[in-house]
């Protein structure tokens, strides 16, 4: 069985990144977009300083300017860019461009990459994650509240028609991860708000998480 990727998304505090460091996830999220974990260039950088260079950072954006986000990238503050907005792929494309480092390699993860957010309400949406042209699609939950992190899932059974590679979020916590690589095959798993408490990240629900996907997925 291949090793599920595991992603932890929305780290704002220091303590955070010495929670993920102990544990190792795959990939980390820093949501720059308007958010209650929202975080500033200044802070990501201080946070990215702190991790362990191995784990690659994601910055999470919605519909924000093109050149602040390659930008990011460009300082090596993150790695990868997860656009959660109603960005094109003519978007996409320009983004790829502004990337001073991406280079394309046969190991997907040790570039610098591009993942389109796609939040899922019906099948057809499904079709449309598809039809992007960028390294990896995340699947999300519908909202009209908000453009993710609501904490709830959605049904799984339309991810059968998923031909890209993808990373499975919405409502992913350490009680349903595993019926979900179970039912879906997901590159990775991405949890953000089923990780905390009091929202806040908590320690022992991140160890819970790694430690149930990869004693799962490794054996």
């Amino acid at each position: 069985m291949s090793t599920t990727k595991i992603k932890i998304c929305g780290l704002r505090r220091l303590e955070d990144a010495t929670y993920v460091n102990n544990f190792k996830p795959d990939y980390v999220g820093f949501v720059f977009a308007k958010s209650k974990r929202q975080v500033t260039k200044e802070l990501a950088e201080k946070l990215k300083n702190e991790l362990d260079p191995a784990i690659i950072r994601v910055g999470v954006f919605v519909n924000q300017p093109l050149d602040w986000v390659a930008d990011l990238v460009n300082r090596d503050i993150i790695s990868y860019v997860q656009l959660h907005g109603d960005e094109d792929q003519k978007y996409i494309t320009k983004l790829r461009s502004s990337i001073s480092n991406n280079v394309i390699g046969a190991d997907r993860d040790m570039k610098t990459g591009i993942i389109k957010a796609v939040r899922v309400k019906e099948e057809l949406d499904i079709d449309r994650a598809n039809s992007y042209d960028c390294d990896y699609i995340l699947l999300d939950t519908y909202s009209v509240e908000c453009e993710g992190g609501n904490g709830k899932t959605f049904d799984w059974s339309m991810i059968k028609k998923m031909k890209k590679p993808f990373f499975l979020a919405g409502g992913i916590n350490e009680m349903n991860v595993l019926q979900a690589i179970q039912m879906v095959r997901p590159y990775g798993v991405d949890a953000s708000s089923g990780l905390e408490t009091d929202g806040y990240k908590d320690v022992g629900k991140i160890r819970n998480f790694v430690e149930k996907i990869r004693e799962y997925t490794e054996k």
